[in-house]
């Protein structure tokens, strides 16, 4: 029997409420709380269609196009691709102030803000998609939940993605092979890891990291096999280690809405958008699997050599991992040690 509502559920609940407070019952797709011009998504990745280009720019437009299907026109979106609205890291505050609407934005780029998020990219927590899944319905999904919602944050999708390393010089497989190298980690606790291992790290969001490879500013850049190819880190590596057998690196990239926007609406409208949400899920794991598998033969194609991962190696990093960025986080906050140890309960 279930005795815990799922995020999903609790969501529903919330906005229920909410609209019972506000009066949006009474008026199911208007009223005095009606969307008087399109919502703002904003993501860094590069723009595409709805069928071609990034699955994450792909996953926003499904998610317009379906939503304003579902509301009969009543809710519309407008989708700025590559930063183009604002910087990658204004848009997590701009969301909790309600200048911006929804994003699909890496959690652990918020963590320097909310210190709890930097379990979205926890070293060799996460080793599968199946156990990343399995956060949404279950426990540590719902304190993440509760830890964003405090912030004035709604987890609309959950999207997980696992990473590689694209490398210039030499191939960055085992630890042992970060000595001396300048390496983007992605988070501050994989970084944490990297200079345990020997490596001096570098502090960049996605869309900066050709400019640094290609000018030598960095050696290697740790980030998800779908931004290892949209930003064509191709032509800059010569060596790619791949996270289509095993990987450390798992990353949660929700699509996140403010909580000061939702709340707005109507109760039906927060029902759809969270609905389309959760329905989008699968497409977002398929699609970045799919990516997982296509990006060795793009880096073949480029002259790069391809590295995979096995479960030893996988084992060693999280060794390192967990005496020092899984320690550290812990010591951070009680909410912190309660997310590290409901997530080490998740099974692989």
């Amino acid at each position: 029997m279930e005795t815990t509502p799922s995020p999903l559920r609790r969501q529903l609940m919330l906005g229920a409420a909410s609209a019972l407070v506000t009066g949006g019952l009474a008026s199911p797709w208007g009223g005095a709380f009606a969307q008087t011009g399109p919502l703002k998504i904003s993501h860094q990745f590069p723009g595409g269609t709805l069928t071609e280009g990034d699955f994450r720019d792909r996953l926003c437009r499904k998610f317009a196009q379906e939503v304003e299907k579902r509301t009969n026109g009543a809710l519309k979106f407008q989708i700025y691709p590559g930063s183009s609205l604002m910087k990658t890291n204004a848009q997590f505050s701009a969301l909790r102030r309600g200048a911006l609407d929804l994003s699909l934005y890496p959690l652990p780029y918020a963590g320097g803000e909310v210190r709890e998020l930097n379990i979205g990219l926890m070293p060799g927590l996460v080793t599968s998609y199946a156990q990343g899944n399995a956060w949404r319905n279950g426990e540590i999904g719902k304190v993440l939940t509760d830890v964003l919602a405090a912030k004035d944050i709604v987890i609309v999708s959950w999207v997980w993605q696992a990473g590689g390393v694209a490398s210039r010089s030499k191939p960055l497989v085992a630890p042992e092979d970060a000595k001396g190298l300048k390496v983007r980690g992605g988070s501050r606790e994989m970084d944490m890891m990297l200079k345990e291992a020997g490596a001096a790290v570098i502090s960049l969001p996605s869309n900066e990291l050709y400019a640094a490879m290609q000018t030598g500013a960095m050696d290697a850049a740790m980030t998800s096999s779908t931004s290892l190819m949209s930003f064509r880190l191709e032509e800059v590596s010569k060596h790619l280690t791949t996270g289509r057998n095993k990987s450390y690196w798992f990353m949660l990239e929700p699509l996140l809405m403010s909580k000061q926007v939702f709340d707005k609406l109507p109760k039906d409208q927060q029902q759809v958008i969270l609905q389309v949400g959760a329905d989008l899920e699968a497409f977002g794991t398929e699609a970045a699997k799919a990516d997982d598998a296509q990006i060795a033969s793009v880096y073949t194609k480029a002259g790069a050599k391809v590295y995979d991962l096995d479960e030893a190696t996988v084992m060693k990093w999280r060794d390192i991992a967990r005496r020092t960025a899984w320690k550290d986080y812990a010591s951070k906050s009680d909410t912190c040690a309660k997310l590290l140890a409901l997530a080490e309960k998740v099974p692989a």
